[in-house]
C-alpha cells in the first residue's frame, strides 16, 4: 500500500469561521467530554477509597484472588497501544498514510488482546464464584464483606472494558476514513481527538491496576 495519491480536500462546517476554528472547537468539546468521564470514574474511585478505609483487612485478602501477572500484562498492552496511537496521530499529521494505517491497526489489535486477557480473568472469577453481591459463592474467602470487593472490581473493570470496546469502534472508523484518504496534514482532527480518548482509557487502567491488583 503506497502513500501516493492526493488526500480528499476537507471543507470545514459552515458554522465555523475557518478550519482552525473548527479544530479548536472540536478539541474543547473533547476535553469537556473527558471531564465528564473523569467525574464518572471519580465517583467509583471515591467509593473504592471509602470502602477500603472501612474494610482494609477484607480488601487485602480479596485482592490476593486477582491474577497480578495478567493485570500487569494488560497494563503493558495498553501502554503499548498508547504509543501506537500516538504514532498514528503523528503519521497522519505528517501525511504518512500507510504508517498511520499500520499504527491504527496495531492499536486495534492490542485492544483486542486486552479484552481477550480480561475474558480469561473473568472466566476464572466465574469458575471460582468470585462474583459481585448475592452471586458470590466462593468458599475460600471467609470475610462476609468479600462480595463488596468483587462488586467494585467488576463495576470498575467492566465499565473500563466498555470504554475499550467503544474505542475499538472509533479506531475502526478512523481506519476506514484513513484508507479513503480523508485525512491529511491539513485535516487530522478526528485522529487526534480519538487519540485523546484512547490515552484517557489507558490512564484509567493505570490507576485501576495498582488499586485493585497491588495495594488491595
Amino acid at each position: 500500500m503506497s502513500d501516493a495519491g492526493k488526500a480528499l480536500e476537507h471543507h470545514h462546517a459552515h458554522h465555523f469561521d475557518s478550519a482552525e476554528h473548527e479544530f479548536e472547537a472540536s478539541k474543547q468539546g473533547m476535553w469537556l467530554f473527558l471531564v465528564t468521564e473523569v467525574l464518572m470514574f471519580g465517583g467509583l474511585f471515591v467509593a473504592y477509597g471509602i470502602f477500603r478505609g472501612l474494610y482494609p483487612g477484607m480488601f487485602h485478602e480479596a485482592h490476593e484472588m486477582l491474577n497480578v501477572q495478567l493485570g500487569a500484562l494488560n497494563t503493558v498492552v495498553l501502554i503499548t497501544s498508547s504509543l501506537t496511537m500516538a504514532l498514528a496521530v503523528n503519521a497522519t499529521q505528517t501525511g504518512k498514510r500507510e504508517r498511520a494505517l499500520w499504527c491504527l491497526g496495531l492499536t486495534f489489535i492490542l485492544a483486542c488482546c486486552f479484552l481477550v486477557v480480561k475474558y480469561v480473568e473473568y472466566t476464572h472469577k466465574f469458575h471460582d464464584g468470585l462474583l459481585p453481591g448475592a452471586f458470590f459463592t466462593n468458599t475460600e474467602l471467609k470475610d462476609p464483606k468479600a462480595p463488596l470487593f468483587f462488586s467494585l472490581y467488576f463495576l470498575m473493570t467492566g465499565l473500563h472494558g466498555i470504554h475499550v470496546l467503544l474505542g475499538m469502534g472509533v479506531i475502526s472508523w478512523l481506519l476506514i476514513r484513513t484508507k479513503r484518504r480523508e485525512f491529511s496534514p491539513e485535516f487530522y482532527t478526528p485522529v487526534e481527538l480519538v487519540g485523546f480518548y484512547w490515552h484517557f482509557v489507558d490512564l484509567v487502567w493505570i490507576y485501576l491496576f495498582p488499586l485493585l491488583y497491588l495495594v488491595g
